[in-house]
């Protein structure tokens, strides 16, 4: 599934089937539409799943377009399945929600994702850190938690850290409570 979504001038639930068996059912397509996150929205437009998309979806989202791509992706129930970023147009909590839906998925299928949201990543087998188009850093979260490197500080970053792969205000069997920033606590956290 690539970053960059591309919709068909058609209606969205022919957009979902797009690639998967022939006989798939509409209660296939909903469920994969659940699994994206983007059930609610459809079901909320006056046609439903009739509701015709202009090519590439103009007129929704970046999210609405990623979720439905991520729903025709899902639908066609592929061995191998490639997300590019798949996820970079959903606010968190969305993310969220979607994430622990693929995880569910997962078994029995090989799953590659391209990502700079360590979120997207963290429950990966494995992890590859690429740094200008080479090979940096490669292990599991924890394993590359463990280390100073590019991976922990990107978790960091994007996570409110500390620099210790522990996020702040958080307590470990074998630390002290680290507290909050002041940059971290101004934005509500």
């Amino acid at each position: 599934m690539a970053q960059d979504v591309f919709l068909f001038s058609d209606t969205i639930a022919n957009n979902l089937r797009f690639g998967a068996d022939a006989g798939i059912d509409d209660e296939a397509i909903r469920r994969a539409a659940r699994m994206a996150g983007v059930d609610d929205f459809v079901e909320s437009l006056p046609d439903g799943y009739d509701t015709v998309v202009g090519e590439r979806g103009v007129g929704l989202s970046g999210g609405q377009r990623q979720r439905l791509s991520l729903a025709r992706a899902i639908a066609a129930d592929p061995e191998v399945l490639v997300m590019d970023d798949t996820t970079s147009a959903v606010d968190m909590e969305t993310e969220a929600v979607i994430q622990r839906n693929l995880r569910s998925l997962a078994g029995g299928r090989t799953t590659v994702t391209i990502a700079s949201r360590i979120s997207s990543v963290r429950d990966a087998d494995l992890i590859l850190v690429l740094d200008h188009g080479r090979i940096v850093q490669r292990g599991a979260h924890d394993t590359l938690m463990a280390v100073d490197g590019p991976y922990r500080r990107t978790y960091d970053a994007q996570l409110g850290g500390t620099g210790t792969g522990v996020p702040e205000g958080v307590t470990t069997p074998d630390s002290a409570t680290v507290p909050a920033s002041p940059r971290i606590a101004k934005e509500g956290r």
